[in-house]
């Protein structure tokens, strides 16, 4: 079953319940919803791209997503088949078509439907087409039914399956805050030769045309989502065949709500069991929700409380280890004192030795000198020294000598 038959018996099986008069769930959901006037919307001519990344380059960075494996520089990527995920909001693919003689590079990223299918099955309203032309999500809503995901044909949305506790639904969102800004599209500042254009649709439809009629030769002669599934913002004018460039070209005109508001679009229902397995499938959702956050504080605070026993252990540690070298230092330093104490007191007795020793070394050379010197002057003194005669003595002899 594809998924138009798949959202056709959705829709059947759906009219029974939806008997008891319950509203659309949007104004997208149904009523041939023929967008807001002067909403805006983007222009693709991919006869002027040239596959150089860029816009996906500036997806990435105007939507703070994951940096990919490899740069946006390589354009190596464009060798195979790629869509849109949950980190990557728009891909450029590389496309070879028959009927002509070169490569043809086209962007994929959501089309923001007129009447988008995505909101249309979504049962609480976490899809919202904007009076700006954008289709916006809010995950604060979203229970992770992925009915978006089956719904969307043109198989856009993606699922963060990596997230456990609050996997999201991912998509290009036309840069919906940058617009209320009014700014443009990341992708459209950041492309290099105008193929892309923002403006209001009805305008992006008219310069649509006018380049076709006035290059026939150039672009086949069909507005891609002028019409599809409703109408899209996003359009594409294109110089090979829409199928060639990995387009759809059975959709139809019939908007994708029309296939799914039957089943999904009337919420609340009064009867049926629509709203006893929704809302079984919301209470379980929201109740996996709380458990998971409770598990996740049980572990936060298990964590905390294991990381803060763990530092105190390292810092009781860290202490008796500081204490232990604080003992260790002053220790050293004393036996270092003591020693340094000891040296300098055998310094200075060495120094009184030395000197007492130099003092009676010199005392006694001196004494022997002084002994020496008297011995030597003794002899001379004794002759130079007669005694003196007594006078009588002296007389008799002067007068012997007279007489």
């Amino acid at each position: 079953m594809n998924r138009r038959s798949f959202l056709t018996l959705m829709g059947s099986l759906g009219i029974g319940s939806a008997l008891a008069g319950a509203g659309t769930a949007s104004a997208a959901s149904g009523g041939n919803f023929k967008g807001y006037p002067d909403s805006k919307g983007v222009l693709h001519d991919t006869t002027l791209c040239i596959g150089c990344r860029r816009c996906e380059q500036a997806c990435n960075a105007v939507n703070s997503l994951p940096e990919p494996e490899q740069p946006f520089t390589d354009l190596s990527v464009l060798d195979r088949s790629r869509r849109t995920s949950a980190t990557e909001w728009t891909v450029v693919n590389r496309y070879h078509p028959v009927s002509l003689d070169k490569d043809v590079f086209r962007k994929t990223q959501c089309m923001h439907c007129q009447e988008p299918a995505c909101a249309s099955a979504c049962f609480v309203r976490a899809f919202t087409k904007n009076p700006d032309g954008s289709v916006t999500y809010d995950p604060s809503l979203c229970v992770g039914c992925r009915y978006c995901m089956i719904a969307c044909p043109f198989n856009i949305p993606a699922y963060t399956y990596d997230r456990v506790l609050n996997p999201v639904v991912q998509k290009c969102t036309m840069c919906h805050p940058r617009l209320q800004e009014g700014k443009l599209p990341g992708c459209v500042v950041n492309c290099p030769t105008g193929a892309l254009i923002l403006g209001k649709r009805d305008e992006l439809i008219q310069i649509a045309w006018d380049r076709i009629r006035k290059n026939p030769e150039r672009y086949q002669n069909h507005v891609y989502g002028e019409h599809e599934m409703g109408g899209t913002a996003w359009m594409v004018i294109s110089g090979a065949e829409f199928s060639a460039v990995g387009m759809n070209e059975e959709l139809g005109t019939r908007p994708a709500a029309d296939f799914t508001s039957g089943a999904l679009g009337a919420v609340p229902m009064v009867v049926g069991i629509w709203p006893v397995l929704l809302g079984g499938a919301y209470a379980i959702t929201k109740r996996k929700e709380k458990i998971a956050a409770e598990e996740q504080a049980e572990a936060v605070a298990a964590a905390v409380a294991q990381t803060r026993e763990e530092a105190e252990k390292t810092l009781k540690k860290s202490l008796e280890k500081a204490e232990k070298d604080k003992e260790k230092a002053v220790a050293s330093e004393v036996k270092k004192a003591v020693a340094e104490a000891e040296e300098a007191l055998r310094a200075q007795l060495e120094a009184e030795k030395a000197e007492a020793v130099a003092a009676a070394v010199a005392e006694l050379k001196g004494a022997s000198d002084a002994a020496s010197d008297e011995a030597e002057a003794s002899p001379a003194a004794a002759q130079e020294e007669e005694p003196e005669m007594p006078a009588a003595d002296k007389g008799k002899t002067d007068g012997g000598e007279a007489s």
